[in-house]
Parts: C-alpha cells; sequence; structure tokens
C-alpha cells in the first residue's frame, strides 16, 4: 500500500465537478501563488498551525516539547521552527486545542474507505471523489492507487491539476480520469513567473497535449485583481483555449477568506489590500472569453 499526506477531506463539495462530491485535498505544490487560499497545501511535508485566538497561555505546549522547541514570551508560546520535530505532542497536550497538526499521513486503502462513505450521494447526484492541492501529482504514485480504488468502485473521479508537472507522470494517469480541472492563471511567462513562483511553457504544453487525447477538461480561471484581469491577459486566455478541446471555462473569482491561515502559520498574505472582482468585472471577463466560443462559467 502507498501513503501519502493529505490535509483535508471536504464532504458535500458543489464546486470541484459535477454533482456531490468529496474532495481529498494532497499537500505539497510547486507553485508558490500570491492568491493561494489553502497555503496549508504549499509545503510538502506536515507542518504546524496555531490558534493564537484559542490559546490561554498555560504553557502546556512548552512543557511537553522533547526538542525545546517552544518557549512562552509574554504570554504566547512562540516555537522556533527550526527546532520543532513535528511530533505532535504539543497538540495532545494544549487544553484549548490551539495547536493544529496540518498533513496526515493515510495509506489508498484508509482515503478509499473515506471516498466510499458517501457513495449514496454519488449515485443520487452524478458525483464523485475530486483530488485537489496542492499539485496531487507531486505525489503520482499515491494518487495513482487512489484512483485505481476508485475505478474499482466505479466512482468518478475528477483530478485539479496545476499542469505544472513531467508530461511523463501526467500522462499515466490521463486514462483513470474521468474530469480534469486544469488551472490556468497568466499567460505572460515572465508575469506568472512573478505572481506563481514559476515559468508556464510547462503548463500550456502539458494542456495541448492534454486535450489532443482527453475530452473532458474543465479549466479554472481565477480572476485576481490587478494581476490577471486586464483584457490582453483575457484576450490571449480566450484565443489559447479556442485553438483546443476544452469542455468548459470556470471562472472563479478571488476572495480572501484563507487569509486568517497564512498568520496561523506564520507566513505574509502579499495581497491583503486586494479586493474581490465586481459583478461588472466578472461580466466583462465572461463575455470576452465567450466571443471565442468557449463554453464559459461563473463560479462562486
Amino acid at each position: 500500500m502507498t501513503i501519502g499526506i493529505i490535509f483535508n477531506i471536504q464532504r458535500y463539495s458543489i464546486h470541484d465537478g459535477p454533482g456531490i462530491r468529496t474532495t481529498v485535498f494532497l499537500k505539497g505544490c510547486p507553485l508558490n501563488c500570491w492568491w493561494c487560499q489553502n497555503p496549508e497545501s504549499q509545503l510538502s511535508g506536515q507542518e504546524m498551525l496555531f490558534w493564537g485566538v484559542r490559546c490561554i497561555g498555560c504553557g502546556a505546549c512548552s512543557t511537553i516539547c522533547p526538542s525545546n522547541a517552544i518557549q512562552i514570551k509574554n504570554g504566547i508560546p512562540v516555537t522556533e521552527k527550526e527546532k520543532c520535530i513535528l511530533c505532535g505532542k504539543c497538540t495532545e497536550k494544549c487544553p484549548a486545542l490551539a495547536r493544529e497538526m496540518i498533513g496526515k499521513k493515510l495509506t489508498t486503502e484508509e482515503v478509499t474507505k473515506e471516498i466510499e462513505k458517501d457513495l449514496v450521494f454519488y449515485e443520487e447526484s452524478g458525483g464523485g471523489v475530486t483530488f485537489s492541492g496542492g499539485e496531487p501529482l507531486g505525489q503520482s504514485e499515491f494518487l495513482e492507487g487512489l484512483l485505481n480504488g476508485c475505478r474499482e468502485k466505479k466512482i468518478h473521479t475528477a483530478v485539479d491539476i496545476s499542469g505544472y508537472i513531467s508530461w511523463r507522470i501526467l500522462k499515466k494517469i490521463i486514462p483513470k480520469v474521468d474530469l480534469f480541472l486544469y488551472d490556468l492563471k497568466i499567460m505572460d511567462s515572465e508575469r506568472h513567473k512573478k505572481y506563481t513562483g514559476v515559468f508556464n511553457e510547462i503548463i500550456l504544453e502539458n494542456l495541448k497535449k492534454l486535450s489532443s487525447v482527453h475530452n473532458n477538461i474543465f479549466i479554472r480561471f481565477p480572476i485576481i485583481p490587478g494581476i490577471n484581469d486586464d483584457s490582453q491577459n483575457i484576450k490571449e486566455t480566450g484565443e489559447f483555449l479556442s485553438s483546443l478541446k476544452i469542455a468548459q471555462v470556470n471562472i472563479l473569482p478571488y476572495h480572501y477568506i484563507g487569509i486568517d491561515k497564512y498568520r496561523r502559520l506564520g507566513r505574509n498574505y502579499k495581497l491583503v489590500t486586494t479586493q474581490p472582482p465586481s459583478e461588472e468585472k466578472l461580466s466583462e471577463v465572461s463575455a470576452i472569453l465567450s466571443k471565442f466560443n468557449l463554453n464559459v462559467k461563473l463560479r462562486g
């Protein structure tokens, strides 16, 4: 059995493919998007999340820590990350549940059993399971095992990918996936590098190859004000997609509901002043893309 690291299993999802779905989030991502709403997905290993508002300053975490990584300063526990061995003892000891281990090691069998619990909802709604992240193909063997398990149970599968992965790895899972949710953000490679940390040539080339061999691809296009919502990027995106075999383009409005996660993980969020796009802007984006004969849908 293959073991992987996931950070959430979300039931009754309705925005990650058709019908009612169970979304399994795998840890690890090669991108570092400024607007990422799941920062806990970025690192491949386990990490500690601290809920400051819950902490009662009792010092239990500091007392139990075997590596002396937690010090109480001004009544607040401060963790020295270079000392922390992520043993999880502090999470077990904390009476206020202020400390949480992000990332759980599970076997393919264990995850598949969780997925099977919702079989009745898949059957009645035409739903299934969606594997997301992070970049689920970063744990390709684990993902492939999960896909095999779902096919045995005849569960509809969707995989949400960034596209920044070796074609050799992506090609292996194609026959086992019913629906690909493919993220497309910025067409200009230099700008893509600035806001995501990587150039986009691999992403675009993989999408070309994928669309030539798979007939069910939904593009996920996030609209981030001031970053990728200009008419040039929208038009270049529409022109590129019009040359491919794409079933649907989903417009995803930027939101900042994940901003608190950055603070709990001890990281900085770069778009603190950015507001969600207006209804007018979303309508404008939809209208431009529709001119390229694309099936455009606005998602919440």
